[in-house]
């Protein structure tokens, strides 16, 4: 075998995993889609129900997971096939997405990104900023190596007439690569809903409504701008409703399942938002509020003694006024199930989790079932949580269904131990 375990996908569970492999002497390749690791918590402000920094949680785990010797990271790659061998280990091929630099001899330097002259929207924040068409993804991204968009480059030159080091190559092309591993660990994460989807709620044709993605990174500290503000014409919003369960509990865009971390980082915003702007008035539509883990109760009821509002009813739609403030149109089903109609100058939608299921498609003979969700499913989730219907492979996180940040590290602890327990059955077997 070339390494004992491939984990796919390098977000909280992917390194979870591979460390915790790591550190029982296995030999691990770690493989990342994106330029850089981290997966979406590395997006997050803070996390319930302590209110610690994310950043200071996720960066020293990406920093430990890229150094450590018994890892091999490869960013910026794709598995495109997986099959399982006679004895039990996998063979693997990757394709590497050409970075059009040296990788090895880039410094990170960012003189391509200062003088590239190509500005777009940066998916990192949301569309709120732009980056460049040469540029490194986020402040501690890791690896701190340059990528060039070529869907977007003019081809100008700026980029190589600056780099001190000279690892500008617009010769680069994919390459596939194949692997023997023993194991495999998928930690490919999940996907959000797509806000577009609840035509009702008027996402993207309404300026002023926006995801908890979006404020998201408006109340981190690494933020674009050094308060909240609306996206319409730049005001401090005093006013903002949360509608919680947009996209999750709801058979109309085919998702019935509770995300169950909605709840709560909605409170997590009305928190912040209340540090932040301490005027403002918030409330917080809902179906049932779930508060299901350790402190979560209590960060429930700290939100609402700070005086937070929240209003039990499905909000059924949205319209705009022409000040670009919004009218929400609801039940209030404490009060009998009346109609009623409140209006707000910002209003964030609590988008659910969604499965990312685009991994299937690299096991080409053994299938990988999925359950009635369309997560990745689970054999046995009580008695061998992680494990799936191929022998060898398991599952780390929100891969197998919608987790919280604890419970995705505690699946990904046990994804490790499966795999290091069919690595030895390989090698007892040879």
């Amino acid at each position: 075998m070339d390494y004992d375990v491939l984990v796919v996908g390098a977000g909280i569970a992917g390194e979870e995993a591979s460390l915790n492999l790591a550190e029982m002497g296995y030999k691990v390749l770690l493989v990342e889609k994106g330029p850089s690791i981290g997966g979406k918590m590395v997006l997050l402000s803070k996390t319930f129900p302590t209110l610690d920094c994310a950043s200071c949680i996720s960066t020293p785990k990406m920093a430990a997971t890229y150094h450590h010797p018994n890892i091999t990271l490869i960013t910026y790659a794709e598995v495109t096939e997986t099959v399982r061998k006679e004895d039990g280990s996998f063979k693997v091929r990757l394709l590497q997405k050409p970075r059009y630099i040296n990788e090895s001899a880039c410094t990170g330097c960012q003189q391509c990104e200062i003088n590239c002259p190509v500005m777009i929207p940066d998916e990192f924040n949301f569309g709120l900023t732009v980056r460049k068409a040469a540029y490194i993804p986020f402040s501690t991204a890791i690896p701190q190596k340059a990528v060039i968009d070529i869907d977007n480059c003019i081809l100008c030159g700026a980029c190589e007439k600056v780099c001190p080091a000279g690892c500008i190559d617009f010769t680069q092309t994919p390459q596939e690569i194949e692997y023997t591993v023993g194991s495999v660990i998928l930690s490919t994460g999940f996907e959000l809903f797509d806000a577009e989807r609840k035509v009702q709620y008027g996402y993207k044709r309404y300026k002023n409504v926006i995801t908890a993605m979006l404020m998201e990174r408006l109340l981190a500290p690494t933020r674009p701008y050094n308060t909240v503000l609306r996206p319409s014409d730049g005001k401090v919003p005093d006013n903002i409703a949360f509608i919680l369960c947009t996209g999750s509990r709801d058979n109309t865009v085919e998702n019935p399942v509770c995300s169950r971390v909605c709840c709560m980082y909605s409170f997590k915003h009305t928190q912040l938002l209340m540090g932040i702007l301490p005027l403002a008035d918030i409330t917080i539509y809902y179906m049932d509020i779930r508060a299901f883990g350790k402190g979560y109760e209590e960060f429930f009821q700290q939100t609402k003694a700070m005086g937070a509002f929240l209003v039990k009813g499905r909000v059924a739609r949205i319209e705009e006024n022409e000040n670009g403030n919004l009218i929400l149109h609801y039940e209030d089903i404490d009060n009998g199930g009346v109609k009623k109609q409140a209006e707000h100058d910002l209003v964030v939608l609590s988008i659910g989790l969604l499965p990312n299921i685009e991994i299937t498609g690299a096991f080409k003979k053994d299938k990988l079932l999925l359950d009635d969700f369309h997560f990745i499913k689970e054999v046995d989730e009580d008695i061998h949580p992680g494990k799936t219907s191929i022998d060898g492979v398991f599952l780390a996180g929100t891969s197998s269904g919608p987790m919280d940040i604890p419970d995705t590290i505690l699946h990904a602890a046990a994804a490790a131990t499966h795999s290091a327990v069919h690595v030895e059955k390989i090698k007892r077997g040879r």
